[in-house]
């Protein structure tokens, strides 16, 4: 006869099985955990010393500092504020350990001689060798290309060439060459039709970044004499460009979900002498300015004669003065929701967004992002 009683060798399975499937819980838990937590949030920075304060650091993963602009075929600090600028950025790591800074070249308007300097072989590697040198002298942790465009028009006068797009190509491998592994490397990418076909060779360099920031905002510009969204989530007929557009295009052309980042707008777009007809969507106007996300509940509101509208197809919010026929159109905490809802369905690496001093610092778009993610 055995001294063992089965019944407590039952209880005894009992309990490591249930340790053992509680472990395999929490396992599992941290595992989402993680992936939930490892969503990009990236916001580009145009501000000043003093405003360095502001950012909630926590709430980011990366801060892309904006502009460093070109002298010769290097890439340079413009001002001894940029450079305060950029050594308190990389101080906010102490406050977020996980948080990256990251240079950026160019902008609207920044980048008048990059069609010429990433001609030649030497133009290409004296950046990336510059590049190289100011990444390891501030601490920062990579750069940023917003090169707008390669091969197309974009800003006046500002020269453009077919060989552009083999040229941008050349310039990202030479960057990785130079920065290895320990440095990022991603670029701002036009979220329209034009740029995405005409302008990159996703193929050749998509292997080579971290990432694209996909400008999946300005979609109707300030040279557009029809209004529209800016940055709408969806498309529908009248307006076919959107984030899930761009979004769906670069999938269908090889390019992995978890290195594509989309854009939301802290700024809405506003025109002026727009009909009153639809609200004003899809009217003739003109550009009249652009209006900070912090600043919206004044100049949007009830009392400056505007009205709230929101488009359920392209799931994005506009804004219409019957009285002064004004038009605008931007992000707001619901579409922004929305966006970063739609980062993680569709497992993207992330969401970026023009940029942090337009934000309300208390109760902004920001929050908003974070909240979801």
């Amino acid at each position: 006869m055995s001294d063992s009683n089965p019944n407590i060798d039952i209880g005894r399975s009992s309990s490591i099985l249930m340790k053992f499937i509680n472990s395999i819980f929490l396992s599992l838990l941290a595992i989402s955990t993680y992936a939930q937590s490892s969503l990009k949030v990236i916001g580009y920075f145009s501000g000043n010393p003093q405003q360095v304060e502001n950012i909630q650091a926590e709430k980011l993963t990366h801060i892309i500092f904006s502009f460093c602009h070109m002298k010769g075929n290097q890439l340079h600090v413009d001002s001894k504020d940029d450079s305060i600028t950029i050594n308190k950025l990389v101080d906010l790591k102490k406050r977020n350990p996980q948080l990256k800074v990251m240079l950026s070249l160019g902008g609207w308007g920044g980048c008048a001689p990059c069609s010429d300097v990433f001609s030649s072989v030497q133009g290409r590697e004296e950046f990336a060798t510059s590049t190289l040198a100011l990444n390891k002298y501030f601490h920062t942790d990579g750069i940023d290309l917003d090169w707008e465009y390669p091969t197309i028009e974009g800003f006046p006068n500002h020269a453009f060439k077919k060989e552009d797009k083999e040229n941008f190509s050349g310039l990202i491998k030479v960057l990785r060459e130079k920065l290895g592994s320990n440095y990022e490397i991603s670029f701002a990418a036009g979220g329209f039709k034009k740029y995405m076909d005409e302008s990159v060779d996703w193929s050749t360099i998509m292997p080579l970044v971290d990432r694209v920031n996909l400008m999946s905002y300005d979609l109707v510009n300030g040279y557009s004499t029809i209004t529209g969204h800016h940055t709408s989530l969806y498309s529908d007929k009248q307006q076919p460009e959107s984030t899930d557009y761009a979004v769906q295009y670069l999938i269908n052309h090889g390019v992995p979900k978890n290195k594509i980042v989309i854009g939301g707008a802290f700024y809405a777009r506003m025109w002026e002498n727009v009909p009153d007809a639809n609200h004003g969507l899809y009217q003739s106007g003109k550009f009249k300015a652009g209006v900070d996300y912090k600043n919206y509940s004044k100049e949007f509101s009830k009392k400056n004669g505007f009205q709230y509208f929101w488009d359920e197809k392209a799931q994005a919010p506009y804004f219409y003065s019957k009285e002064k026929k004004l038009f605008a159109t931007g992000d707001d905490k619901k579409s922004i929701r929305l966006k970063t809802k739609y980062v993680k369905d569709q497992n993207l690496q992330g969401i970026m967004f023009w940029e942090l001093t337009l934000d309300d610092s208390t109760d902004g778009l920001l929050s908003e992002v974070d909240k979801v993610k």
